[in-house]
């Protein structure tokens, strides 16, 4: 959590700030009005395109392919932002009287990127002109195929550029290496505008018609909503809620939008799953046809598929999940998971992935296999690079992509087991020790006589909220529970908090008091998203709580980094006087554990810390309790063992003494630290 500093937390509420606002920017290293105001703008000049190193010769090989007639196709990406960037150049170079195609590769047919299928392909349909978006710009082989066949290429793109480019008519991308484009963060639909606008020669008329579709993708592909992000999404919002194009009136109709209140979240939630599920499962050409059809029934009946589309999705993730939670040892031992199946759907794994690595709190591989080899996807946990992984794992694989949190790969069957093995050991070698793996990242602690209507309403400057820009989290300690009530057929929970004279009603959502190991006279610190709901033409201030943990009178420190340390055998004498326990705190320590004592149990060693804490109302740091730990166990008080995020923890039958001067950690610590 960080601390706003009160200077400039008066600077920003004497520019006008609320006193709520004013902390969160604060906290957020904004010093100044001016700094406030450079933030949040949503209307800040876009910067010209012809910045971005070859977008000038792109606009001009494209500009020569218009008045020649030559037949051109844009070749994208089959997620949402690759999608709207095909479209939009698509029906931008028609709306010029170009004659040009639309290409986007099957996700299970082909994969990702230019390939040489869809190369023959559209030469065969006398395309000379291919311009991709979202995608490309490593497509070595590909540009010399190209070259070959007389078919000029013109890359646009936004991924991270490797060493050596593709040889084309022209190669943008805001991360060249050799490019000034200030703005490194657009989305591929993003580029695609940009060289609609270098065409046109007016930003503002491209913007226009097609700031829906620039919003779709920037929000969808989680770009940051800060500079020029910020004005393509408030403008895309804005043109969303009273867009022109048939299919898009008919999703968020189909989808139950409500026009009147779209957000970055009815985006990311509503409309591109249901946009990304005709990639997932098959039927890309149904999420073109959403953007480009000008037919209102046939885009009602668009719509329809695509929302069918998305239930069978979420079906067909739920089975997959399933399979793969009943795959998984009774333990779920090891510090990743590696699972693979002949049955799975290769367009939806990458969800499950996604879904398990959160709910275990490690790296997640799942891979489909047919017959001797296997397609597979990966999520990150905890920072975990992916991509850096499978590089050091490479001779054990066939191909391999992607990024540090999210990367594909194929491998052999028979190499599983042994990629499996490796990489449990890279996982284990990162996570080895030690610090909580997510840490709940809030703006501020404020005090509960700031939440107030006016104060929570002030807070829709932060607007649009999302990635860069996020919905604000704030604390408040020390809040009793005054009560819990189970709502929504118990799946939600509703407290009513008290401080003083202050109370306040919360949400949870999707949790219990016993989730949360919370009971009514509690006092707890609760993290949230303030907001004011309404009921019945009443308005009232509601916290929709994001965490809960008990209050600490005493510090509870996360630190660890002493203790790493100490693990990796560079501990400083310093820091081996910081872990070295006393005698009172190894017997704090051991007295909580023989009083909680239970065959095995299993908690994160963070919430570990703070209930001894909160039992004994003494201080007591992570890294020292780690080291405590481990003093037990090397003496035989008990036995432990790091599963993912946890420590599981039991204490040996019979054995409640020991002398503790025969563990070698404190031998250790006692010799670094001088005593």
């Amino acid at each position: 959590m960080r601390r706003p500093e009160a200077g400039a937390v008066n600077a920003l509420a004497g520019g006008g700030c609320s006193p709520l606002t004013a902390m969160v920017l604060a906290s957020r290293g904004i010093r100044s009005e001016a700094e406030a105001r450079r933030y949040l703008d949503c209307n800040a000049p876009l910067t010209s395109p012809l910045l971005m190193t070859d977008m000038d010769k792109a606009a001009a090989r494209v500009k020569l392919a218009l008045s020649r007639g030559e037949t051109m196709a844009v070749y994208g990406d089959y997620d949402v932002d690759g999608i709207t960037a095909t479209c939009l150049l698509t029906d931008y170079l028609r709306s010029q009287g170009g004659n040009c195609l639309s290409y986007i590769p099957g996700r299970l047919e082909e994969g990702y990127g230019l390939n040489p299928m869809a190369i023959h392909q559209l030469h065969s349909q006398g395309v000379t002109l291919i311009i991709t978006v979202d995608c490309g710009i490593t497509a070595l082989s590909e540009a010399l195929l190209c070259r070959q066949l007389g078919i000029d290429l013109v890359i646009t793109d936004h991924h991270e550029c490797k060493q050596t480019l593709p040889q084309a008519a022209a190669v943008v991308d805001p991360h060249r290496p050799d490019g000034g484009y200030p703005h490194k963060n657009l989305s591929g639909v993003g580029v695609a505008f940009k060289l609609a606008a270098a065409l046109e020669g007016s930003q503002q008329a491209v913007l226009e018609r097609y700031a829906d579709l620039v919003c779709l993708g920037t929000v969808a592909d989680v770009m940051p909503l800060l500079g020029e992000n910020r004005t393509f999404v408030s403008r895309g919002l804005a043109a969303l809620s009273h867009t022109d194009r048939p299919g898009l009136a008919a999703l968020m109709a189909e989808s139950g939008c409500d026009t009147g209140s779209l957000s970055v979240g009815t985006i990311g939630y509503t409309l591109a799953p249901r946009i990304n599920a005709a990639g997932r499962m098959g039927q890309i050409d149904l999420a073109v046809e959403l953007f480009l059809t000008r037919d209102s029934v046939r885009a009602r009946e668009v719509a329809r598929q695509l929302c069918e589309l998305n239930r069978l999705r979420q079906s067909v993730e739920s089975e997959i999940y399933r399979q793969a939670v009943e795959m998984l040892p009774g333990d779920v031992k090891g510090e990743a998971i590696v699972l693979a199946q002949e049955t799975w759907h290769q367009g939806v794994v990458g969800i499950v992935a996604s879904r398990i690595a959160e709910e275990y709190a490690c790296p997640t591989f799942l891979i489909c296999l047919d017959g001797e080899h296997g397609k597979a996807s990966s999520r990150s946990y905890g920072g975990f690079n992916l991509f850096a992984s499978l590089t050091d794992l490479s001779s054990l694989l066939e191909s391999y992509g992607g990024h540090e949190l999210a990367a594909g790969f194929t491998i052999s069957r028979e190499n599983i087991p042994e990629f499996r093995r490796r990489v449990c050991a890279l996982a284990g070698s990162y996570y080895r020790g030690d610090i909580p793996r997510t840490v709940l990242d809030i703006d501020c602690a404020v005090e509960p006589e700031l939440l107030t209507i006016p104060n929570i309403d002030a807070l829709s400057v932060l607007e649009p909220c999302g990635n860069g820009c996020p919905k604000p989290v704030l604390m408040l300690e020390h809040m009793t529970i005054d009560r819990i009530q189970m709502v929504g057929g118990g799946r939600h929970m509703r407290l009513r908090l008290r401080s003083g004279r202050h109370t306040l009603g919360a949400i949870c959502f999707s949790a219990t008091a016993e989730s949360f190991s919370i009971a009514p006279g509690d006092v707890v610190d609760v993290a949230f998203t303030p907001q004011v709901n309404e009921f019945r033409g009443e308005r009232s201030v509601q916290l929709n709580i994001t965490d809960i943990r008990p209050s600490c009178q005493a510090p509870c420190s996360c630190a660890s980094g002493d203790y790493r340390a100490l693990r990796e055998g560079n501990l400083t004498p310093a820091g081996a006087q910081a872990l070295l326990p006393d005698r009172s705190t190894l017997a704090m320590v051991w007295r909580y554990l023989a009083a909680f004592a239970a065959p095995t149990v299993q908690e994160s060693p963070i919430c570990r810390c703070r209930k001894i804490v909160r039992w004994s109302g003494r201080a007591l740091s992570l890294g020292q309790l780690l080291t405590c730990l481990d003093i037990f166990q090397e003496v035989g008080l008990l036995r432990q063992q790091r599963q993912h995020k946890d420590l599981l923890l039991s204490l040996t039958p019979g054995t409640g003494k020991a002398d503790l001067n025969q563990s070698r950690t404190l031998r250790l610590l006692r010799q670094l630290g001088g005593q």
